[in-house]
Formats: structure tokens, C-alpha cells, sequence
């Protein structure tokens, strides 16, 4: 099942996401249902908040983009954190072009570091607590902002939020168009 993404402005963004336990009604068909989404609006990852569900679940998943033929290769990982937290930010901070599903049309340099500690449970429950790096770095903690409450336009200077008022306003408003199916902020 394909869910609709919500747009800023949706309070479920806003808030702090609830852990889950392993008897979280239906978990592995949500978890399914979440990687399909994220697919279908050709993202890298979904966080639960960005279904208009508050629990602290997120999916990540890669797949190479050929820029010849504009189409996408199969999936080459999957990483599913359930109730995941950032213990420790490590290395050099650097900016990356960062956009999100929940604020169509709008992508931005976000100063993140290059590696974080983090410790979640995967959909065995399986305890996990690596040190990520790279891409999945960045996303996992984009995605885990979502569980604080955050999106990656609070990451950027008074000055830049105010050149992209407007955007981030008609996203709100959802006078915007994409390619995936939108929930209406009520």
C-alpha cells in the first residue's frame, strides 16, 4: 500500500515521535507498505512522522540512478531503525544538497557531520549500534530529525529561510505539485 506524504504544516511533523515495541499492530506490513512509499516518490528515505504516523520508525533504501537512461537500478540496501537514536556526531561537518518529500520543490545545502553514532533495532529486533558514514549517514540523520520533530529547512540560516518563504508557504498551502500522492494539511 502507497501512502500519501505529508506536507509541512501537517502537525504530526512537529511533534516527537513515540518508540515502538515488536507488538506494534501490523509492524512488518507498515515497514513493507513505508519502502514501497519511499520507492514510489523516488526517495532515499521515510520516516514515520511523514505518513502522519508519530512512532519512531524510518526506511532507507538505495538504489543507483542511471542519468542516461533517467531511470533507477534495483534496490542496493535496505536499512529499516526502529526507535533509532543518535548517540554521538563525529568527524568534519560538511554541507549537502538536501530535499525532502514532505517539502516538494525545495533543496538546500544542510551542514551535517559526516558520521554519527547511532544505535536502533532493525525489523528482527535485532539490537544494533554502528558508526555510519556516507550517504547513509546523512540520511539516517535527516530521517531521525523527522522523529524529533525537525525538517532540514530548520537546519538553514534566518536569511535563507527567508529567501524561500514563499516556497516553503505554498507547500504548507499545497499549492505544489508532485509526482506521489500529498496529504492536505487540514
Amino acid at each position: 500500500m502507497i501512502y500519501p506524504i505529508v506536507g509541512l504544516g501537517n502537525p504530526t511533523l512537529r511533534k516527537v515521535a513515540q518508540p515502538i515495541d515488536k507488538d506494534y499492530p501490523n509492524l512488518q506490513q507498515l515497514i513493507s507498505d513505508m519502502y514501497e512509499t519511499m520507492y514510489a516518490a523516488d526517495g532515499v528515505g521515510l520516516a514515520a512522522p511523514q505518513i502522519d504516523l508519530s512512532i519512531r520508525l524510518v526506511v532507507i533504501g538505495f538504489r543507483p540512478y542511471d542519468e542516461k537512461t533517467d531511470t533507477y537500478g534495483p534496490v542496493s540496501e535496505e536499512h529499516t531503525l526502529i526507535n533509532p537514536e543518535i548517540l554521538e556526531y563525529k568527524g568534519e561537518k560538511q554541507y549537502f544538497n538536501e530535499g525532502c518529500l514532505s517539502i516538494p520543490d525545495i533543496h538546500e545545502d544542510v551542514l551535517r557531520t559526516e558520521a554519527v553514532v547511532v544505535r536502533w533495532y532493525d525489523e528482527k529486533w535485532q539490537l544494533h549500534e554502528e558508526e555510519l558514514h556516507g550517504m547513509f549517514a546523512r540520511v539516517a540523520q535527516h530521517e531521525i530529525d523527522h522523529l524529533e520533530g525537525k525538517v532540514f529547512t530548520d537546519r538553514l540560516s534566518a536569511l535563507r529561510k527567508t529567501m524561500l518563504k514563499r516556497k516553503i508557504n505554498d507547500v504548507v498551502t499545497g499549492k505544489v505539485r508532485t509526482n506521489y500522492k500529498m496529504k492536505r494539511n487540514k
